[in-house]
Parts: C-alpha cells; sequence; structure tokens
C-alpha cells in the first residue's frame, strides 16, 4: 500500500503546530475524536508522538488533521498497530476534520475510518464504509406512542425514589468504580481502557457530560458521554455504559438515555446550533429506536 510510504501519503501537506492546527479546528469545526484537546491528551496518555499536518491554497490553511503515522490520530486501528489495543476507548466515533467551507477534492491518503459524510466533497481518495454510524433522531421522528413509554417510564422512576446526578458531581475515581462495576455486571466482561479508566476520565473531565442514575442512594446506571462545541454545531459521543441487570424491568437504561439525550438537545436549543449526537456503530437493539443511520467514509 502506497500509503505507508510517507512521502507519498504526506504529498502536498505541510507540517504545522499544535496551535495552528486548535486555531483551524476552533474555526472550522470538527468533532469529539479530532478535538485539539482530545488528541493532544490521549496521545500523551498512550504515549504516541502526534504531528500535525495541514493543507494549504493560497497561502491559507483550509484542512488540517492530527496523525499517528499513517494513521489519524486516536483511532482504535493505530493503537492496535502501536501494541496499544484497548487503553482508552472512544468507540466507534465520527471523525469531523477541520475543514474550510469550499475547499474541494483535497488528497487524503492516512488512514481513517467513520469519516463523516459531510466531508464527501471534501477530500479525494474516499471509500464508502460498509458500517453506519447511528444518530439520535430529531423529536419529530420519534413515534407518539415511543414518547408515552418514556414518558412513563420517567415517571416510574420518579415514583420509586430515583435521582439523576450529574457526572460532574463525581471525582474520576467515582465515576471510573461507578461504571467499571455496572458495566461488569451487565455485560460480563471490563470494558475497554479499565485499567486507565479513573485516569482518562480525570483527563477529559471537562468535556463529559450526562447523570448517573440512583435508586436507594445506589448508582443504577452511568453512561460515558463526551461533548464538544464547534462554530457551527455540537458533537456528542456515547461511547459506552452500564446498567445493573436487576433494574432491567425498569427500563433504567431507557430513562438514562432519555435524560442525556433531552439535556443535550435543550442545550443545543439554547446555544442555537444543529446537534450531532453519535451512538456510534449501527447495531441491532436499542438504538433503532433513539437512532437514524448514516453513511460514513473511509481511507
Amino acid at each position: 500500500m502506497l500509503n505507508r510510504i510517507r512521502a507519498f501519503r504526506e504529498k502536498g501537506w505541510v507540517e504545522i503546530s499544535p496551535s495552528d492546527y486548535a486555531q483551524a479546528w476552533q474555526q472550522y469545526g470538527g468533532s469529539v475524536a479530532t478535538h485539539p484537546a482530545f488528541v493532544e491528551l490521549l496521545s500523551e496518555f498512550a504515549e504516541i508522538p502526534v504531528r500535525y499536518l495541514g493543507w494549504q491554497w493560497n497561502g491559507m490553511l483550509v484542512a488540517a488533521l492530527p496523525v499517528w503515522g499513517r494513521y489519524l490520530a486516536l483511532s482504535s486501528l493505530a493503537l492496535r498497530a502501536a501494541g496499544k489495543k484497548r487503553i482508552f476507548d472512544l468507540g466507534n466515533p465520527e471523525v469531523v476534520l477541520p475543514v474550510a467551507p469550499g475547499a474541494e477534492q483535497v488528497p487524503l491518503r492516512h488512514v481513517v475510518r467513520f469519516l463523516s459524510a459531510r466531508h464527501e466533497a471534501d477530500f479525494q481518495g474516499l471509500k464508502r464504509q460498509k458500517e453506519k454510524l447511528a444518530f439520535l433522531k430529531p423529536p419529530e421522528a420519534f413515534s407518539a406512542k415511543f414518547r408515552k413509554n418514556e414518558r412513563r417510564n420517567l415517571r416510574q422512576f420518579a415514583a420509586m425514589g430515583g435521582v439523576a446526578r450529574p457526572v460532574n458531581e463525581f471525582s474520576p475515581n467515582e465515576l471510573a468504580s461507578i461504571y467499571l462495576d455496572l458495566f461488569q455486571r451487565r455485560w460480563g466482561f471490563a470494558p475497554a481502557g479499565a485499567a486507565g479508566m479513573a485516569e482518562v476520565l480525570a483527563l477529559l473531565r471537562d468535556w463529559m457530560i450526562g447523570f448517573v442514575i440512583q435508586l436507594n442512594g445506589l448508582p443504577v446506571a452511568v453512561q460515558v458521554i463526551y461533548r464538544v462545541e464547534s462554530p457551527q454545531w455540537i458533537s456528542v459521543e456515547y461511547v459506552n455504559g452500564g446498567v445493573d441487570p436487576a433494574t432491567f424491568d425498569f427500563s433504567m437504561g431507557n430513562v438514562l438515555t432519555y435524560l442525556n439525550t433531552d439535556a443535550a438537545r435543550e442545550e443545543a436549543t439554547a446555544a442555537g446550533k444543529p446537534l450531532r449526537y453519535s451512538f456510534g456503530r449501527v447495531e441491532p437493539g436499542y438504538k433503532t429506536h433513539w437512532c437514524l443511520p448514516e453513511s460514513v467514509f473511509r481511507v
């Protein structure tokens, strides 16, 4: 593969500074997986050097990307190639790169998966990916029956004395302990990045949103969700979650999803920006109730 040759894959690109990349992201926008702080902090955590590349047109920076060798930085493929598979977990996040409006057919030769459909005209060399991403439906796309059921679940939760506490009320160590415990109970195995979970949550604390829901003072459901704000939109990544199986009959997972998505919608509406709330890769099950599939691309 020619993209294994650095001179080929970087042809036309120039190395830029971290501050240049951050400025491009703030100007043109991006997603959680390309946010400057996520790239810097998680690269340091993984001990993998990150380089920033820019594409210029008439002396103006019109596209930028962070890379680990021949891969987009933070990708699970890059972690695997570096022998550091599963040391942290971002799920299968939507990739939106900082690209100026009107920039078209910029050559992209680094390995990228789950590249947003919004980039279809921006880059050369894209291939439609077999997998799709699941994005939260707009309110009008939910059936009346679905909305009625979720409101009933919420009333039942309140009647049981349930409490929803914002994740920022918990320390990173507390939140990691809750998540690891509930994930293990739900799935029967530890989540990706379990060993360094508390450290990662401490690093990314400023971008975490959502609630921990409790019954009788004990946590019964939690989700790891990150949120970043671009100039034109708000991006949210729901990475994974844990639920106490003893509460399945009371739909605690749906209650928490309702609370988290409703709060994100309200915030986006107040900011006057579209909300891109990703649930990761499309899979059978509850995602079909909450989400609509969107195509993505790969290189």
